[in-house]
Parts: structure tokens; sequence; C-alpha cells
């Protein structure tokens, strides 16, 4: 992996699933709608001045969002970046 560019993707951790659930209220607040279902499934990692997690989350039966999650340096304090909703489970984690 290059400076700054994405990890290859890998399945998603328990460590993962718990930065998605971090976030989940953040996007549920920008789209109005609970999701009873919010599973990773997979992420890839860029490093930048912090963290930018992008995640694949199943949140319907066949649907699912890519989340961009950034986290800092100097806190623990995660924000959801940017969301991609209506991917199916073999599209492949882009940068957004």
């Amino acid at each position: 992996m290059s400076l700054g560019g994405l990890s290859p993707a890998q399945p998603a951790t328990p460590e993962i699933q718990a930065i998605a659930d971090q976030v989940k209220y953040q996007l549920e607040a920008k789209l109005n709608q609970a999701f009873n279902l919010f599973k990773a499934i997979e992420f890839r990692t860029q490093v930048v001045a912090g963290t930018n997690y992008f995640i694949k989350v199943q949140y319907a039966e066949d649907k699912y969002a890519h989340l961009r999650v950034f986290q800092g340096l100097s806190n623990d304090n995660l924000t959801l970046q940017g969301y991609q909703l209506n991917h199916t489970r073999t599209d492949p984690i882009t940068y957004f």
C-alpha cells in the first residue's frame, strides 16, 4: 500500500463492527431512517492525518452501504464523512 492509498479489502472484525455501530446513528439521522440490520462485512483503511475506514455494511436483505468513517490522531471521535447506498455484496469498496 502506498502512503495515502487504500489497504486491500479485508473481512470485518469485531473492532470494525464496533466502529460501524458507533456511526450508525449518524447515518440514521442523515437519512431519517432506522436500520434493524447493520452488519459490517468488509473494510479498507487509508492512513491520512488519522485513519479513514471504508466499511461495507449490510443494511437490508440484499442491500449494502459503503461508509467512510474518519478517526483523527488525537481523539477517539468517529465521524461519518460519507456514504453510498444500494450497493451489492460483490461491489468493491473504492475511494469516495
